[in-house]
C-alpha cells in the first residue's frame, strides 16, 4: 500500500514534471539562443542526475538468516560503526563524572570557607551550639 501511494506521488509529480516542462518549451522559442543553450545544458545535467538518483534507489537485499550483515561479508565496518556509536555516550558519561567532580570540589570549598570562617570569629565555637545565639541572630536580622 505504501508502495502503491509512492507509485501515484512519483507518477503526478513525473506528470507536472512534463506539464512545465511543455510551457517553458513554447516560451523558449522567444528567447535568445545563449539562454536556450543554457537551458538545454541545466535540463540534461538534470536528467542525469534523477538517472544517478534513481539507480542509487536500487534496493540491497540481506543475507538469509544474517539482516544484519552486508551482502559482501564486510563485518568490519559493522564493528567500527558500533565503536562509533558507543564513543558518544562514553563521552556523554566521562562529562557526567566531569561536572560531579568538579561540584564536590565546590561544595568542599564552600564547606571549608564556611569553617575558616567560623574558626577565625571572635566567638568560641561553643556559643554557635548554644539555643539563644539562634534567637540573637533571628533578632539582629530584624
Amino acid at each position: 500500500m505504501k508502495n502503491d501511494t509512492h507509485l501515484q506521488a512519483r507518477q503526478q509529480q513525473d506528470q507536472f514534471g512534463r506539464r512545465v516542462a511543455a510551457r517553458l518549451s513554447l516560451a523558449a522559442a522567444e528567447l535568445p539562443h545563449d539562454i536556450t543553450e543554457r537551458l538545454r545544458s541545466a535540463r540534461l545535467q538534470a536528467l542525469d542526475a534523477r538517472r544517478a538518483a534513481s539507480l542509487q534507489k536500487v534496493p540491497t537485499l540481506a543475507m538469509a538468516g544474517h539482516p544484519s550483515r552486508s551482502p559482501s561479508g564486510d563485518d568490519r565496518m559493522n564493528l567500527w560503526s558500533r565503536i562509533a556509536s558507543a564513543v558518544p555516550l562514553i563521552m556523554l558519561v566521562a562529562g557526567l563524572f566531569a561536572v560531579y567532580n568538579i561540584q564536590n570540589d565546590r561544595r568542599a570549598r564552600e564547606v571549608a570557607e564556611v569553617d575558616a570562617a567560623l574558626l577565625t570569629d571572635d566567638l568560641p565555637p561553643s556559643a554557635y551550639a548554644d539555643p539563644g545565639f539562634v534567637q540573637f541572630l533571628k533578632s539582629s536580622r530584624e
